[in-house]
C-alpha cells in the first residue's frame, strides 16, 4: 500500500492502516454512522479507511483499488455527508463507463443514503429513453451517476446543470479511457466549476491517468491499496484443456462436478453466448445471456433475475465483465479466453470477495497456450492444469439434477415513483393477507417505475395468486411472471 501526494500530505488526512478501526473513527456524520450500522458494516475496507478522511477534508483524490474493494462506499459517503437535500440541484457528478456499473452505483448511493428523506439520485446512461431523463433533470436532483457519451448528450441539449456540482468521481477511470471516452470525459471536465473536488477511481494506474490527474486535479493524494492483490486475487485458478468442439461439453462436465448455486461463463463472441444458452438449457440448466445487443430493460431484467437466484448461470460477453454486483458468485468460467490479461483479471474478479476463496475455471484450445502464458507472466500465478478425465463423463439427467433455478421472479408494476419500498412487498407477501414464510421470499429490488421480487420456485403459483388478489400500501399493481 502506498501514499503518493504531490505535496506533502497533512498527517491528520492519513491514517495508519489499522485494520481494527470502525466507521465511527472516520468522523462520518451520526446518519451515515446509523446507516452503515444498519447494512451490516463493521470495518472499513482499506480503501475506506484511506480515503473517506480525505474526501471529507475536500481534497482530490486518486484511488487505485482492485474490484469489490468497497469504493463506491469510499466516495459515496463523503458525498453524501456534504448534500444538501432541501436545496434539489445537482451537487455531484459520479462517471462511469457502463450502464450497468451506474446502475450498481446508484443502487449503492441510494442505499446509503437511505437516511436523507428526499434524495434524488438519477442514473443517465446511454441504451435507456433520453426523455424521462430530461423529465427528472427538470424536477431536480441531487446526484446524477452516468456514462460519459449520455452526460455529455444532456449538457448538449442544454438540460443539465452543472453550476452548482461540488464533487465529480470518476468511476473505473482506466475502463473509460480504454473505452475512448477521454474526450467525452474532459468536455464534462470543462464544463464543471472551476472550485470543485475532484476524484479518480482506478484498478490501475497507467500513463493516461496520470496525465488526466495532472490536467484537473488540485494537488491530488494518490492512495494505492491492495494493488499487489488486483494481479493475485483469492481465486483457485484452473485450465482445462479442450478442443473448439469439445469446449461446450467440458462446460457441462464442469457444472454437473461443482453444481455451482450461481456462476458467469464469459464468451467472446455473442453469436456463442446464444448458442451456450441454448445448450445448457438443453440439459435442463438454469441460463441467461447477457451481451451489448439486449436493450436495457431486458439487460437489467436478466440481471435482477440473476443476481435474485432465478437464473444460476449467466452467459456473457465483457460488456458484463465490469459493474456486475453479484455477492456469494461460487464460479466464473473462460469459455473463450480473453485476448488481453487485465481482461482475464476483470473477469475471475466477480469470484473471491469480500475475503472468500473464488473458483475460475478456464477452458482452453492448444492454440490457447500463448493466452495462459501471457495470463501467469501479468498475474504472477501458475494456473492449475488439469486433464478433462478428471472431471465426471456427461450425463444429461445428472447434469440436469439441481440445474433448475430454486427462484423464480415477479415484476410488479409500481417502483419507486410510487414510494414503493422492500417492506411493503415483503409484507404483502408474508402479512396477514399473504400468509407465506419470510425464509420463502428472496431478493427485492425497487426501481423507479417497477420492482422485482424473487420467490420460491414450489410456491410461486400461491405468491402470484396472493400478490394479484391482495393490495400493495393499499393498492392494486399489476403482477407478472418474468420469463
Amino acid at each position: 500500500m502506498t501514499q503518493t501526494p504531490k505535496q506533502p500530505a497533512d498527517s491528520e488526512n492519513t491514517p495508519k492502516p489499522e485494520s481494527k478501526k470502525t466507521f465511527a473513527a472516520l468522523k462520518l456524520p451520526p446518519d451515515l454512522l446509523a446507516v452503515v450500522q444498519e447494512l451490516g458494516y463493521t470495518h472499513p475496507t482499506q480503501i475506506q479507511l484511506e480515503s473517506i478522511p480525505l474526501l471529507l477534508a475536500g481534497k482530490d483524490v486518486v484511488g487505485q483499488s482492485r474490484t469489490g474493494s468497497g469504493k463506491t462506499a469510499a466516495f459515496g459517503l463523503p458525498i453524501l455527508s456534504k448534500v444538501r437535500v432541501k436545496a434539489r440541484r445537482l451537487q455531484a457528478l459520479i462517471l462511469c463507463p457502463t450502464r450497468e456499473l451506474c446502475a450498481q452505483v446508484a443502487r449503492e448511493m441510494r442505499k446509503l443514503g437511505r437516511r436523507h428523506p428526499g434524495l434524488q439520485v438519477l442514473e443517465l446512461a446511454g441504451g435507456q429513453p433520453i426523455r424521462p431523463q430530461i423529465f427528472s433533470l427538470e424536477k431536480g436532483a441531487h446526484i446524477a451517476v452516468g456514462t460519459p457519451g449520455r452526460i455529455l448528450d444532456h449538457l448538449r441539449r442544454n438540460v443539465l446543470d452543472l453550476k452548482l456540482v461540488s464533487t465529480v468521481v470518476l468511476d473505473e477511470a482506466d475502463r473509460m479511457l480504454d473505452m475512448g471516452f477521454e474526450e467525452d470525459m474532459e468536455q464534462i471536465l470543462g464544463a464543471l466549476p472551476e472550485k470543485r473536488q475532484t476524484v479518480l477511481f482506478s484498478a490501475t494506474f497507467p500513463q493516461s491517468i496520470e496525465v488526466m490527474s495532472n490536467r484537473y486535479q488540485l494537488n491530488p493524494i494518490r492512495v494505492a491499496v491492495d494493488s499487489g492483490e488486483q494481479k493475485s486475487p483469492a481465486i483457485r485458478q484452473i485450465v482445462y484443456e479442450a478442443t473448439a468442439e469439445e469446449k461446450v461439453e467440458t462446460l457441462l462436465r464442469v457444472l454437473q462436478d461443482i453444481k455451482p448455486q450461481s456462476a458467469i461463463v464469459f464468451c467472446n463472441f455473442k453469436i456463442v453466448v446464444a448458442d451456450v444458452v441454448k445448450s445448457l438449457s438443453d440439459a435442463g440448466i438454469s441460463a441467461g445471456a447477457l451481451h451489448g445487443d439486449l436493450e436495457q430493460f431486458d439487460r437489467d431484467r436478466m440481471m435482477a433475475k440473476f443476481r435474485n437466484r432465478s437464473v444460476r448461470v449467466l452467459v456473457a460477453t465483457d460488456v458484463a465483465a465490469r459493474g456486475i454486483d453479484v455477492e456469494d458468485l461460487d464460479l466464473v468460467v473462460n469459455l473463450d479466453l480473453p485476448s488481453k490479461p487485465d481482461t482475464y483479471v476483470h473477469r475471475i474478479g466477480r469470484s473471491g470477495r469480500a475475503g472468500k476463496v473464488g473458483l475460475a475455471i478456464s477452458i482452453a484450445t492448444t492454440r490457447e497456450n500463448f493466452k495462459i502464458e501471457k495470463i501467469e507472466e501479468f498475474t504472477g500465478v501458475t494456473l492449475e492444469r488439469k486433464r478433462t478425465n478428471h472431471l465426471p463423463l456427461l450425463e444429461v439427467k445428472s447434469a440436469a439434477a439441481g440445474g433448475e433455478a430454486a427462484m423464480v421472479t415477479f415484476m410488479i408494476g409500481g417502483g419507486r415513483k410510487d414510494k414503493m419500498r422492500p417492506g411493503d412487498i415483503l409484507g404483502a407477501l408474508t402479512g396477514e393477507a399473504g400468509g407465506l414464510e419470510a425464509s420463502q421470499i428472496g431478493k427485492i429490488e425497487i426501481h423507479d417505475h417497477f420492482s422485482y421480487v424473487a420467490v420460491a420456485a414450489g410456491i410461486s403459483r400461491t405468491a402470484l395468486q396472493r400478490l394479484q388478489d391482495g393490495k400493495i400500501k393499499g393498492r392494486f399493481f399489476s403482477v407478472k411472471l418474468v420469463p
